[in-house]
């Protein structure tokens, strides 16, 4: 897979997930795949699906190292820079190691004000329904 290969990102309203997010979501994958490929084990007694699935729980191990690195270096800047943390949270600059080129602010326009939208009477201070329109639909051009 190239860098200008499209790709899924999953959206949270109202934050910027952290790719610290994406190896989570590979660690569960491969390590479901694991257990799948023990179950196919199990009921065929064929060793090929237990090698394959060792050689899984190996790519589990590194997919961990590499999300304790990035959880790392985001708790990091949380507590060196969190100003640049909340710009990076809020989706208005990229989380550092990430590519900047291209970068396109995080979409706003659907975002739900906790206070008025989902009635979180604590959250009244931090209504959001007059933010300014959508910077990444401004530059997108669908304004």
């Amino acid at each position: 897979m190239s860098s200008t290969d499209a790709v899924w990102v999953r959206g949270v309203n109202g934050i910027q997930m952290h790719h610290v997010t994406d190896l989570q979501d590979a660690g569960r994958f491969l390590g479901n795949a694991a257990m799948a490929l023990r179950s196919a084990h199990v009921r065929t007694g064929s060793d090929r699906y237990s090698s394959i699935a060792a050689e899984l729980r190996s790519l589990v191990e590194r997919v961990r190292e590499l999300e304790d690195e990035a959880r790392s270096t985001m708790h990091d800047l949380h507590s060196t820079d969190p100003e640049r943390f909340l710009r990076c949270r809020d989706g208005h600059e990229p989380w550092p190691g990430e590519i900047p080129a291209g970068f396109i602010p995080r979409h706003t326009c659907k975002d739900e004000c906790l206070y008025h939208d989902r009635e979180v009477l604590e959250a009244i201070m931090q209504c959001t329904c007059g933010r300014p329109p959508c910077r990444a639909c401004e530059i997108g051009g669908k304004l």
